[in-house]
C-alpha cells in the first residue's frame, strides 16, 4: 500500500495530466486536415493499448485514509478540463466553418476527435465529480455533460444505476448475450426515462409536483439549449451539426463504457423483489497501467461500485479472488465491443466461470439472461 505522504506527492500525480496533451494535438490537426485526423484516435485507443502492453497492470493500492488535502494534484486536473474542453470544442466550430482547406468530410473527421476527447476523457472526468459534494464539481460535471447533450446521464448514474446495478432495474447493466449494438438504443431510451422517473419521484416524495424549479432537468434543458445556441451563433447550422455529431460520438464512448463495465453480472435475487448488496465481483476489474491514466482509474470500476464516493487517486485494485478481471483495457475491449461475435468469444466464457466461482448453487440462469426477474422493491 502506498502511503499518504507518497500519494500527495506530485510526481504521482502527473500521469494522470497526459490528457491534456489532446488540447494541442487536436489544435495542430485541425490546422493540417487530411490524414493527421486520424491522430486523435490513435493518440487515445492505441496509444494507452500500446502503453498498457509494455508497462503492465499496477496492482499496487494507495491507503484509502489519504485526505482530500493530499489529492491536490489529482483534482485539479478535473477541475481545469471544463474550460479547457469547452473553448476547444466552441473555438474549433468557428474555426471549422470558416477554414478553406477543410473539406465536409474533414469537418466531419475533425469533430469525431472532439467527440473522442469529450466522451472518453471529459465525461469520464464529469462521472468523478458528480459523485463529490462540493457544489464547483457537481456544477462542473453538469456544464460538461451538457456539452455532449447528455446532462440527465448524472441523475441516471446516482439515482438509478448505482442502486440498481445488476438488477432488471439498471438499464446499463449489459444482459448476457446482449451485443451492444442492441444495447445502445436501448440505452438510450430507457435511461432518459429512468432517470426523469427517478428525479420525479424524488419530488414526489417531497410533495412537489415534477415541474417544480428544483427539478435538475430544467438545468440540464438550460444548459444544452445554450450550448446549441452557441453553436449556431459561431458556426450556423453547420456548427449545429458539427456540435451534434461529436456529441453522439462522445455517448457513444460513454456507452460502450458502461456495456463493458457490468456485462452479464448480476446481484443474487434473494426473492421478493431483493437482492444482495453491491459488491466488487458485481463490476468488470482492469489493472492496465497506461488506460488508467488516460481514464483516471476509471476501470478500477469494481471498487467504484463498492465505494462510490472514494476519490479516484484512492480507488483499490481488487484481485481476482474479489472482482472478475478482464483481459485488456477499456480501449481494446471497447474495440471489441462493435464486433459483438468477438466480444462473445472472449467474454461469455468469462461470464459463465463467474457464475461458477460467485454462484454455484445456481443452475437456473435464464431469468437473470432475460431479465426476467423482479425488479428490485
Amino acid at each position: 500500500m502506498t502511503p499518504a505522504a507518497q500519494v500527495a506527492r506530485i510526481t504521482r500525480a502527473l500521469p494522470f495530466w497526459l490528457s491534456l496533451g489532446l488540447f494541442p494535438l487536436i489544435a495542430f490537426v485541425a490546422g493540417q486536415g487530411g490524414w493527421w485526423l486520424i491522430l486523435m484516435p490513435l493518440s487515445t485507443w492505441w496509444l494507452f493499448t500500446g502503453l498498457d502492453a509494455v508497462l503492465g497492470l499496477e496492482l499496487e493500492n494507495a491507503d484509502p485514509e489519504t485526505p482530500d488535502e493530499h489529492l491536490f494534484w489529482y483534482r485539479l486536473v478535473t477541475l481545469v478540463w471544463f474550460p479547457l474542453q469547452f473553448v476547444t470544442i466552441f473555438a474549433l466550430i468557428w474555426y471549422a466553418t470558416r477554414a478553406p482547406h477543410l473539406s465536409t468530410a474533414e469537418q466531419f473527421g475533425l469533430f469525431f476527435g472532439v467527440g473522442v476527447i469529450s466522451g472518453t476523457i471529459g465525461i469520464t472526468y464529469a462521472h468523478e465529480m458528480m459523485h463529490q459534494k462540493n457544489t464547483l464539481e457537481r456544477w462542473l460535471a453538469d456544464l460538461l455533460l451538457a456539452t455532449v447533450l447528455y446532462s440527465h446521464f448524472r441523475s441516471e448514474h446516482l439515482l438509478v444505476h448505482h442502486r440498481y446495478v445488476g438488477t432488471t432495474r439498471d438499464p446499463v447493466t449489459a444482459r448476457y448475450n446482449e451485443g451492444f449494438h442492441r444495447f445502445f438504443p436501448r440505452v438510450l431510451r430507457q435511461s432518459l426515462t429512468s432517470a426523469f422517473t427517478a428525479e420525479k419521484a424524488m419530488l414526489a416524495r417531497k410533495g412537489k409536483p415534477w415541474s417544480h424549479p428544483s427539478n435538475p432537468f430544467w438545468r440540464y434543458w438550460a444548459l444544452q439549449a445554450a450550448c446549441l445556441a452557441l453553436a449556431f451563433a459561431l458556426g450556423g447550422w453547420m456548427g449545429v451539426a458539427l456540435f451534434l455529431f461529436q456529441a453522439v460520438i462522445a455517448v457513444w464512448q460513454l456507452e460502450l463504457t458502461n456495456y463493458i463495465e457490468h456485462y452479464g453480472l448480476t446481484r443474487r435475487h434473494l426473492g421478493d423483489g431483493k437482492y444482495e448488496h453491491v459488491l466488487p465481483r458485481h463490476s468488470w476489474n482492469a489493472a492496465h497501467k497506461a488506460s488508467n491514466w488516460l481514464l483516471i482509474n476509471l476501470q478500477r470500476h469494481s471498487d467504484h461500485h463498492y465505494k462510490p464516493d472514494r476519490r479516484f487517486p484512492l480507488l483499490q485494485n481488487h484481485s481476482d479472488e474479489d472482482a472478475p478481471q478482464l483481459p485488456y483495457g477499456y480501449p481494446v475491449m471497447t474495440m471489441a465491443a462493435m464486433i459483438p461475435p468477438l466480444w462473445k468469444r472472449v467474454m461469455n466464457p468469462r461470464v459463465r466461470e463467474w457464475r461458477r466461482h460467485y454462484y454455484p448453487d445456481i443452475t437456473d440462469w435464464h431469468p437473470y439472461n432475460k431479465g426476467l426477474n423482479p425488479a428490485p422493491r
